[in-house]
């Protein structure tokens, strides 16, 4: 089976000097992939030049495949202006090799917003899905925990959380094989009692769903590995997201600033390399990187904006994965059965027609 990934080239901090080079990188470790490189094709060709003979290889076997978009989505640009204004942009055109079936998924290191919009508007959402959601995968001390969303729905109906953790669960389900995964509600306290009226409804839907649902965790909790998936609003997930990634960047700037104070604190550093090397392996954000735009018909993947050619690469790898191992039906199956006992209710027509609207 070839997984044919189309790649916004032009997204992100950094544009063809990374997505280019992480493409090559994927390519010569992924061989049942297929990349579409979508961007202004002198920006792409010159990188591809830079690259040698590992570019030129992967052209002459049509593993690499340029296609011209002369638009670019700015990382500050309005999702209304992304949406109407450029139909051209690599970010849409990448977005439509989806639609239409040319690429099996989507990758964008681009403006959040205007991929969401953009990706929502084109791809609309799976049957019994209201809305779209980001999830990112977090480090824990047992491997890695699902949280979502983080931050593409600042206010949320226990329906909607819900759904969230319907498709957590299933990504959980297929990129690490775990057949039950557990599900957790993210809350001021594990107790029933606690929370607002929103999320003690949410947690009464999960109770009668088939899904493994733990309970209420606390954000200590999430780090711990308490469960494998963590449910919460886009606008807490958000602030914890970024929290996060504050506290791991501070800790590794305290050690670095530690270790180099004099030149018997340098000495040091040299003896117990191995140790801060294991540290910041494990503390790595990049090794993470790619969270998925789940709900939508059609994979999509959203890198860090700021992403080196490695960390692109992980993101590249991650819309692999959701394609393999068919995370869509999967979904959409999960989705079937809640509807089967009277969970959810029908999908929420307005909400798609609202973003039909801005086009």
């Amino acid at each position: 089976m070839q997984i044919n990934i189309a790649i916004d080239a032009m997204g992100g901090d950094h544009g063809p000097s990374v997505t280019i080079p992480a493409a090559v990188q994927f390519l010569g470790e992924a061989t049942s992939c297929r990349a579409l490189l979508v961007g202004q094709t002198s920006a792409i060709e010159a990188q591809l030049a830079k690259l040698g003979a590992d570019a030129k290889l992967l052209l002459a076997n049509a593993r690499l495949k340029v296609i011209e978009a002369p638009d670019v989505v700015g990382m500050d640009e309005d999702i209304r202006s992304a949406i109407r204004n450029k139909k051209h942009s690599s970010m849409r055109v990448a977005i439509d090799l989806v639609k239409s079936g040319e690429a099996d998924a989507c990758v964008s290191a681009g403006n959040t917003g205007a991929l969401m919009g953009t990706a929502k508007f084109v791809l609309k959402t799976l049957p019994g899905i209201d809305r779209p959601a980001i999830c990112a995968a977090l480090p824990t001390r047992k491997g890695v925990a699902y949280a979502l969303d983080l931050g593409a729905n600042a206010e949320c109906t226990p329906e909607h959380l819900l759904q969230f953790a319907i498709m957590g669960a299933m990504l959980a389900t297929a990129v690490d094989n775990n057949p039950n995964p557990s599900v957790g509600l993210l809350n001021i306290g594990s107790e029933d009692i606690k929370g607002n009226e929103k999320v003690k409804a949410a947690g009464e839907l999960l109770k009668a769903s088939h899904l493994n649902f733990y309970g209420n965790v606390e954000g200590t909790d999430i780090f711990k590995g308490t469960t494998d998936v963590v449910v919460c609003d886009g606008f807490v997930g958000n602030v914890m997201l970024k929290t996060s990634e504050g506290i791991a960047k501070m800790m590794g700037d305290f050690l670095k600033e530690e270790y180099s104070k004099n030149i018997f604190r340098k000495m040091a550093a040299l003896a117990s390399y191995a140790v801060i090397n294991g540290f910041r392996k494990r503390v790595d954000h990049r090794r993470y990187n790619g969270a998925a735009l789940l709900g939508l018909r059609g994979v999509v993947v959203k890198s860090h904006g700021s992403a080196d050619a490695y960390s692109f690469s992980k993101a590249l790898a991650r819309a692999a994965s959701e394609v393999e191992h068919d995370l869509l039906a999967l979904i959409t199956k999960e989705v079937e059965l809640l509807h089967a006992q009277g969970l959810l209710s029908p999908q929420d027509a307005k909400s798609a027609a609202r973003v039909e609207e801005v086009a």
